[in-house]
């Protein structure tokens, strides 16, 4: 970066690399800061601290048209096919209705897994998350599972990942060629 002043000045084939080597220095910052083995004085700690700060701002970003974006897709999708989640995950996980204790719990480990994931840095979806803990409480109440529904649901997991990489990565392949 120093040879050309900024990250915007730099050729557009380096710049993935650097932002990449600025997460991995930010992310062995965090875990330096973590360790108990480190034995660093409070000004070294206080230097890490503010650039790991600069690291971050640089790095991991988001920006506020791509989060309005979401809001709406997200919330478009939720006005449009509200129903049938409730539905699947109220009724259809389990042989019984959920119950108001079933669902409370359901929802006490879905937020105690998701804040432990973030904790961690790990992505979770909190529709997985949430649709475990509801089956859970059915298996613990011994009032039965669907295992059509399961299987269902077992299935969109499985395939989300590989499904979201191939999409993901073509939209890539063709925005760069189209864009670039």
């Amino acid at each position: 970066i120093h040879a050309h002043g900024s990250l915007a000045a730099m050729p557009d084939a380096s710049v993935g690399n650097v932002r990449n080597d600025m997460y991995l220095a930010s992310e062995t910052i965090r875990l330096l800061q973590q360790s108990k083995d480190a034995h660093l004085d409070p000004h070294t700690l206080a230097n890490l601290k503010t650039f790991k700060g600069e690291l971050d701002a640089a790095t991991k970003f988001i920006p506020t048209w791509v989060k309005v974006a979401v809001a709406i897709a997200l919330g478009l999708g939720t006005m449009v096919g509200w129903r049938r989640i409730v539905v699947t995950v109220g009724e259809k996980i389990g042989k019984t209705h959920l119950s108001y204790a079933q669902g409370a719990s359901a929802e006490l480990v879905a937020m105690a897994t998701i804040g432990a994931a973030d904790a961690f840095g790990l992505p979770v979806s909190t529709t997985h998350v949430l649709s475990s803990g509801v089956a859970g409480t059915m298996a613990a109440n011994r009032s039965g599972l669907q295992i059509g529904t399961i299987r269902n649901l077992l299935m969109a997991w499985v395939l989300t990942l590989p499904v979201a990489i191939a999409l993901s990565a073509s939209l890539y392949w063709l925005f760069s060629k189209l864009f670039v």
